[in-house]
Order: structure tokens, then C-alpha cells, then sequence
């Protein structure tokens, strides 16, 4: 934030995010004052095996009210790319690696109140690795038919946004990779 328009005063900073007030000017001249939740960032991978399988991470989430449907996915870590990201948490919450890895781009989470950006990237060429979960971490990794997982997202079974976001990306490149292939 630059000039005089912008301030932030910190009401909390914890270990991943930092909440403050911020006035900011707004581009029709008006000026607001907006909590805004400030986040590093995160990765997810929609990892693909060649029986055309998606690694689902059924995960218990607090926030949520209870288990969720996810992607592997993290936060970024200080000096790592979203692509380092990825690739790490692939391998500790779904047990592999991959040879190729295509990006599918970005989304904000939430953007009226946090900065969280999630980079999206499809993993395929995939090779067992060890995973390493976190204490805190309640997951159950599944490999699902990548059709039915698409059907989650339209039913509803899968309500992460990132994840929703995430499948059908991937299946708009892999759709437009079969054209170029033909």
C-alpha cells in the first residue's frame, strides 16, 4: 500500500494470517475502511494417474462444520514458488510425485475480505513417494474415476471451491490437449 489514501491498523496477526482494518481509496474517488484478512497463499494439484484417476483428499475441516472433498494442497511458504508448493504437498498428503505438471492458473479465494491467491496446476506422469502428514491433518487419501469426480462437483458432493475450480480447469486442458493431439 503507498500515499496517504491507504493505512492498516493490525487487529491479529497468527501464524498464517494477518487481520487489520485498512482505509483505502477506492477508484471512484470515495474511501472505505475494509477488513481485510492478508494470506500468503496456497497451491492445489489435480494429480491424474493413467487409469485417469483423481486423487481426492477427503479431509476433516473445522471451519466447515466437518469432512470436505479436496485436492492435495498448501500454503506457500516463505521464498517458494506455487509450483514448489504443489509439488511438495502432493507428495506429503497424496503419496506421489509427477513427471509433468501444467498450469492452469489462479483464483482468488474470497476476494472481499482476503488475499489469498491459489495457483492450480494438473500433475500427471504420476510415481509413488512416500506421504508425510501433519499432526493436525485428519486425511483420507482416495483415487476416484475423474468422470465421477466431475459429477461430484455438479451434485454437489464436492463444495471446495479451489477443487471445483481446479477439476474443471483441468478438464478444459485436457480437452483442448486431445485437439491439439488429433
Amino acid at each position: 500500500m503507498t500515499g496517504d489514501k491507504e493505512r492498516r491498523r493490525s487487529i491479529y496477526r497468527g501464524r498464517i494470517v494477518d487481520l487489520g482494518l485498512e482505509t483505502v481509496g477506492l477508484p471512484n474517488g470515495e474511501s472505505a475502511e475494509l477488513e481485510i484478512v492478508r494470506h500468503p497463499g496456497g497451491a492445489a494439484a489435480v494429480a491424474l494417474d493413467d487409469q485417469n484417476r483423481v486423487c481426492l483428499l477427503r479431509q476433516y475441516r473445522h471451519a466447515s462444520g466437518g469432512w470436505l472433498w479436496e485436492l492435495p494442497a498448501g500454503k506457500l511458504e516463505p521464498d517458494e514458488t506455487p509450483l514448489v508448493t504443489a509439488r511438495r504437498e502432493l507428495s506429503e498428503e497424496a503419496g506421489v510425485t509427477a513427471d509433468r505438471w501444467t498450469d492452469l492458473g489462479a483464483l482468488h479465494s474470497s476476494p472481499g475480505i482476503l488475499t489469498e491467491v491459489i495457483h492450480l496446476y494438473l500433475a500427471d506422469g504420476l510415481r509413488r513417494a512416500a506421504h508425510d502428514h501433519e499432526t493436525h491433518e485428519v486425511i483420507e487419501i482416495h483415487w476416484l474415476p475423474f468422470a465421477q469426480a466431475l459429477n461430484w462437483c455438479l451434485d454437489g458432493a464436492i463444495t471446495d471451491a479451489k477443487t471445483l475450480i481446479g477439476l474443471f480447469r483441468a478438464q478444459a486442458s485436457l480437452s483442448h490437449r486431445e485437439r491439439v493431439v488429433s
